[in-house]
């Protein structure tokens, strides 16, 4: 069995991470800066080299490297137990971003949201249809 954790590249990762905290809910577990690496170059010392972030449940990964460029052909799906929960994510997420589709009933059953987040970082959000 594997384990799936996002890592994403970030233009400023505590920032971005501060974000999900806020977001989500949850806490930056651990930081390692470039300054940390034996021989590395002074003029990244402060940079993030791998941040573990705790949000939502889930793990995940984050590191500076920019410029970032973002594609469309990747969204991450979060899906919670209850709309209430649902909607408190995809308001949280979509604050300062774009909203794609705007959270509501799909015809298959559950709630459903798409946005894109103020770091360019696709969602979707999601509640498990009505009835699973």
């Amino acid at each position: 069995m594997a384990k799936l954790t996002p890592y994403l590249y970030s233009g400023n990762a505590r920032r971005q991470a501060e974000f999900y905290v806020k977001a989500l809910g949850g806490e930056i577990v651990s930081v390692q800066t470039f300054g940390e690496m034996p021989g590395g170059n002074p003029a990244d010392n402060a940079r993030v080299m791998h941040l573990v972030l705790q949000a939502a449940g889930l793990t995940f990964f984050l590191a500076d490297a920019g410029p970032v460029e973002r594609g469309n052909g990747l969204d991450l799906t979060l899906e919670f137990e209850t709309a209430e929960a649902a909607e408190r994510a995809f308001d949280n997420l979509a604050a300062g971003g774009e909203v794609l589709m705007p959270f509501e009933r799909m015809f298959w059953g559950s709630m459903f949201g798409r946005l894109i987040d103020p770091y360019g970082v696709r969602w979707q959000i999601a509640t498990a249809p009505e009835g699973q």
